[in-house]
């Protein structure tokens, strides 16, 4: 398990199913949540003094957005064997005022400090990986431009690499469309507190709400409020400053979900630990989805306890997982095992993401002879006996993640670069590992 964690050429899913009946629930440990850790770094430069952020997630993404921060002359005190990060802000006011950043792969840098460097006093030349070059920047762009940021891109216009000459915050309302990604939003949100102004953003599109939520409730622990008069209008109000605090990151529920997902397919009790119903990650719903399934939840000191179907067999769901889309590959890996179709709708934005995710979806299940439609948001995926396969990931963490959980119940399942879950959970398939150990052990 250890040694296919580490390589980036493929690693074969032991089949499991069926293990032996147990009372006693698989208990799991997760990294902290990139989103809150990505989110709690921004934060905390802007804050005015020292935050320490504790349980932070060290992976590919978040050493990435704490490299670009430090490159930004920002203090910052890294201890990754206690998951904790101390950064000094500088009250909104950016140390050093032309660098070259480097935003990897990670989607949270690549919005967030767009944002943030285009309406701070500066010259920065922002570059990414080949991947992130490919993903959607225009619309946050396009906002930046009209509140007074100079932009050149280097190549293609809309992506990256491109030089940002920022001006301040030049306007008091602004608009944003958050299709393709919410993060557009929760970047100008964060980010307009810093104008000393009342800032309206007006946003066109419904994509990620459960995102921005965690947002402004960041937001407000560090000391902003944000209001919301109407669906589609967002209102900082002038004079609020961000400050320094002590901070606690929770587990990250997108990870949790893997696990919970084995409570449905192996028929065991699972707990992942501090896990709670008040998670601020949106992907807290995908355990509702799993209850719709034939799982139950029952909440402990410890974490959300998962206790599996009392039946045999599990039923397909039709379900809109527009709030916790990051979990539509996951139900979709689970799918063909269901007596019953499923149907994932409103999910259409994913196909920006790290991957086209409903076409890789589509395309693996159909190596393993599974039958599935598609259509611009939607996938339908019929019951099946996956056949043997090996399993494209596409660079993408969670196609690598979401699919070892079809080979935990089907043989033959082998994950090509395995290595690419370094972005969210550097170890994902030595945890994996411990949790197949532990399925003999009662």
């Amino acid at each position: 398990m250890d040694k296919a964690a580490n390589i980036n050429e493929s690693f074969t899913v032991p089949c499991v199913y069926p293990v032996p009946v147990r009372d006693i629930p698989l208990q799991i440990q997760v990294p902290g949540s990139k989103s809150i850790t990505n989110r709690a770094l921004l934060l905390a430069t802007l804050g005015n003094g020292t935050s320490t952020l504790r349980g932070a997630l060290f992976s590919d993404d978040s050493r990435v957005f704490l490299s670009c921060i430090q490159r930004l002359g920002f203090p910052t005190k890294v201890g990754e064997e206690h998951r904790e990060i101390q950064v000094t802000g500088m009250n909104g006011r950016v140390p050093v005022s032309e660098a070259d950043i480097y935003v990897g792969s990670a989607g949270t840098a690549a919005r967030f400090l767009t944002a943030y460097l285009g309406i701070s006093h500066g010259i920065y030349h922002m570059d990414a990986s080949e991947q992130m070059r490919r993903r959607p920047m225009a619309p946050l762009l396009d906002s930046l431009n009209k509140l007074g940021c100079d932009i050149t891109f280097g190549e293609q216009e809309g992506f990256f690499p491109f030089t940002l000459r920022g001006h301040e915050f030049g306007a008091d309302t602004i608009a944003v469309n958050i299709e393709h990604s919410s993060q557009f939003l929760s970047a100008l949100l964060i980010s307009a507190a810093l104008a000393g102004h009342q800032v309206s953003i007006q946003v066109e599109g419904s994509h990620g709400m459960a995102y921005i939520q965690m947002t402004v409730r960041m937001m407000e622990q560090f000391g902003v409020a944000v209001s919301r008069p109407a669906d589609d209008l967002f209102i900082i109000d002038g004079g609020q400053s961000y400050h320094a605090r002590d901070y606690r990151i929770e587990p990250d529920v997108s990870a949790a979900c893997y696990f919970y997902a084995m409570a449905l397919l192996l028929k065991v009790p699972v707990m992942v630990e501090n896990v709670f119903p008040s998670s601020l990650q949106g992907d807290i719903r995908f355990l509702q989805i799993l209850e719709q399934m034939g799982c139950r939840q029952e909440a402990t000191e410890t974490g959300i306890l998962l206790m599996p179907p009392k039946s045999e067999y599990f039923p397909g769901v039709d379900v809109n997982m527009f709030s916790c889309s990051d979990q539509a590959i996951t139900l979709a890996a689970m799918a063909p095992f269901a007596d019953s179709p499923t149907t994932i709708r409103g999910i259409g934005h994913i196909r920006y993401q790290e991957s086209d995710r409903i076409h890789a979806i589509v395309t693996e299940l159909r190596k393993m002879g599974i039958q599935c439609h598609e259509t611009d948001d939607s996938i339908t995926i019929f019951p099946g006996n996956p056949l043997p396969a090996e399993i494209d990931t596409y660079e993408d963490h969670r196609m690598a993640m979401g699919f070892a959980l079809t080979g935990l119940r089907a043989p033959g399942i082998i994950i090509r670069d395995p290595g690419c879950c370094r972005k969210t959970f550097d170890n994902y398939f030595e945890v994996l590992g411990l949790a197949i150990k532990a399925l003999h052990h009662k």
